[in-house]
């Protein structure tokens, strides 16, 4: 394990500072979330995701919603909904068809309990072979078929203590461990694992890749959307470098 530690310095200061200036460069990134009456967190990704300065962002949404947005939210998109208004089975065509534009897709939640939707989600994530992040209850729906993400390349998961838990079993990551205890157990699980991990404990943000792990100060007890944007468009702006990018995404969401 090999356990860095970021405060008021970036670590990676040359990945810091050399980000796209050009727009058209800075990547293409869809946000995939909401059902029924409930947008706020997809809306709320897209906020951060322009703030931290992707190029371009998509936000796709069930057509449940599209009355309720077509005039406040002209950028969102829409796949088939079920009766109750989550994400349908027959969305998947679309969710894929919109993913092929992006270089990437934040899966950001709020997808409510629906066993259409479910299945929907573990079609796309098999099917869609791009960067992917996953936020929110959208991790919810692989407690049961963890290695779904577990065996997928270009897959980082903004999670709580208590996702990554149910992800990795009980035995391996223990959601009331002290930090020092927790930062082992994550990275020796990331390690034997294809994927990036963010979480947060004990106000600290832990980003794990392979062997290396970071910790980051922040006065915040919970990953939250806002921190998954910023994962999500550093993901995309430095694709070769995931846990250099995942770490400044840290830092720059921080300041």
């Amino acid at each position: 394990m090999n356990w860095l530690k970021q405060t008021d310095s970036p670590l990676f200061p040359d990945v810091l500072w050399s980000r796209p200036e050009n727009k058209r460069h800075a990547g293409k990134l869809l946000i995939i979330g909401g059902h029924g009456l409930s947008f706020g967190t997809v809306s709320a990704a897209y906020s951060a995701a322009v703030a931290a300065g992707i190029g371009t962002a998509r936000v796709m949404v069930p057509d449940s919603l599209r009355k309720t947005l077509s005039q406040i939210f002209p950028e969102a998109v829409y796949a088939p909904s079920t009766p109750i208004g989550s994400f349908s089975r027959k969305a998947l065509a679309d969710l894929l068809d919109e993913s092929a534009w992006a270089d990437g897709v934040l899966l950001a939640g709020d997808f409510g309990r629906n066993s259409e939707t479910a299945i929907l989600l573990e079609n796309f994530v098999q099917k869609y072979t791009g960067p992917l992040i996953l936020a929110g209850d959208s991790l919810d729906y692989f407690f049961s078929q963890a290695q779904t993400l577990i065996n997928r390349d270009k897959t980082t998961l903004v999670a709580s203590a208590r996702q990554l838990q149910k992800l990795a079993a009980p035995h391996l990551i223990e959601q009331r461990a002290d930090l020092i205890k927790l930062v082992g157990q994550v990275s020796a699980w990331v390690e034997s694992t294809t994927i990036s991990v963010v979480t947060v404990h004990a106000n600290q943000i832990l980003v794990a890749n392979g062997a290396d792990i970071s910790t980051t100060p922040a006065n915040i007890a919970e990953p939250d959307i806002k921190l998954a944007a910023y994962t999500s468009v550093w993901a995309l702006q430095q694709p070769e470098k995931p846990f250099e990018a995942a770490t400044s995404a840290v830092y720059y969401f921080t300041k």
